[in-house]
């Protein structure tokens, strides 16, 4: 392998055809799912919607589930059920999608950021105490990857000053903490069901929650504000609803949701493949030098929507954007997650970011690189793309050591 020449420098490639680095899997079954919602008196706001939320919460046992249009807008939805609001702060870290951070200005609070854990890259509790102010009312730890934060340390911090909890766990439909499962342990949690997830509604999201009162703003909210059911209504042949609090229309279709409730039933599937696929690429790239390979904690299950590498600082004679170059030649769909919060022009120009504040976020960002990782792949393209990054690295390996 070590003599072969790189794609990227006119050889021949190890793929053809590049493999993405996340893509849905539909099979007839769901087609034939959503070909009778099309055939149905309801496309939305109809009996699926509840049929879903009561299987995801069921799935990951909570007491409440409410689905939303997308991830993005059941976050929002989440910290408008929280109350927060103009000369609020919560916190959470820069390294995820801007989403987590841009749901706060939605409603006219301030994220505040905290820096990871060097090893998981989820937040790190410490971090958190240091950004507490007498303004700060929640923190959203992210579960990067799939790997679940650390809960228990960043709700015993919430617990003793009265902070509300809400865990976005996009990346973590299926995964466990101590046991637990993601999705009951946090005031809220949510997660994605775009189409790169673990499951998909097409594009959509979902809040799951134990508590009432969380549950009934969070249905309020996603409806205009409106405080009564239009499918009720027109069951009891009733006009009359009212609009109590300012809400938006972030529903999610029938159509999605019965999607999803067909998707469901392959969820430990289609972890059980990703898992299986994280596994094979541990074994392969511990081997490699210059590669670190995701960490996880003894007291963990991820779920692995993520399986991003990183490229160790110094050991290279080229930088990681010549590495992505060189894998996306060889046809594998390598990406990034995610260009740390903080360093996007418009938190730079709005918060006055300059760089270097968060330098363990920073400096993990300057070496990651995602591989392809869906429950769709096969034996063929795991081992296409374990042959890739071997490729690449015994190329550039050779290169420095020359």
């Amino acid at each position: 392998m070590g003599n072969e020449t790189l794609a990227i420098h006119g050889g021949k490639p190890v793929r053809e055809k590049l493999l993405p680095y996340g893509r849905q899997q539909i099979d007839e079954d769901d087609i034939a799912a959503v070909v009778a919602v099309l055939r149905s008196d309801w496309l939305t706001t109809g009996p699926n919607i509840e049929e879903f939320e009561n299987a995801v919460a069921a799935r990951v046992d909570a007491k409440y589930a409410v689905a939303f249009s997308s991830g993005t807008a059941a976050l929002h939805g989440a910290v408008f059920a929280a109350s927060l609001g103009v000369g609020d702060e919560a916190i959470t870290c820069p390294l995820t999608f801007a989403a987590t951070a841009n749901c706060l200005l939605y409603q006219g609070a301030t994220p505040v950021f905290a820096d990871v854990c060097a090893d998981t890259l989820t937040i790190d509790p410490n971090e958190i105490l240091k950004q507490l102010t007498p303004r700060t009312k929640a923190i959203l730890p992210v579960d990067y990857a799939g790997h679940p934060a650390d809960l228990d340390a960043i709700l015993e911090i919430a617990r003793a000053r009265n902070l509300i909890v809400i865990e976005d766990a996009a990346h973590a439909l299926g995964a466990t903490y101590r046991g637990k499962k993601i999705g009951g342990i946090a005031d809220m949690t949510m997660f994605s069901f775009h189409p790169v997830k673990h499951i998909t509604t097409g594009e959509g999201g979902i809040i799951t929650t134990n508590d009432p009162a969380y549950y009934e703003r969070l249905k309020l909210f996603r409806s205009h504000g409106i405080n009564s059911d239009p499918r009720k209504r027109h069951e009891a042949g009733n006009w009359f609803y009212e609009m109590v609090a300012l809400g938006y229309n972030y529903r999610l279709t029938d159509i999605g949701a019965v999607l999803g409730m067909s998707q469901l039933k392959r969820l430990d599937a289609n972890l059980a493949r990703r898992r299986a696929i994280a596994a094979q690429y541990t074994v392969a790239f511990s081997k490699l030098d210059g590669i670190i390979v995701p960490h996880v904690n003894a007291n963990v299950e991820p779920a692995w929507h993520l399986y991003p590498i990183r490229i160790k600082r110094g050991v290279w004679s080229v930088e990681r954007g010549e590495i992505f170059r060189a894998l996306r030649a060889e046809g594998l769909g390598v990406n990034v997650h995610y260009v740390p919060v903080h360093l996007h022009p418009y938190y730079r120009e709005r918060f006055s970011y300059r760089g270097g504040e968060y330098p363990i976020a920073e400096r993990a960002y300057e070496g990651l690189i995602s591989l392809p990782m869906f429950h769709a792949m096969t034996a063929g393209d795991v081992e296409d793309v374990v042959r890739g990054v071997g490729k690449v690295v015994a190329h550039y390996r050779k290169r420095e050591e020359g």
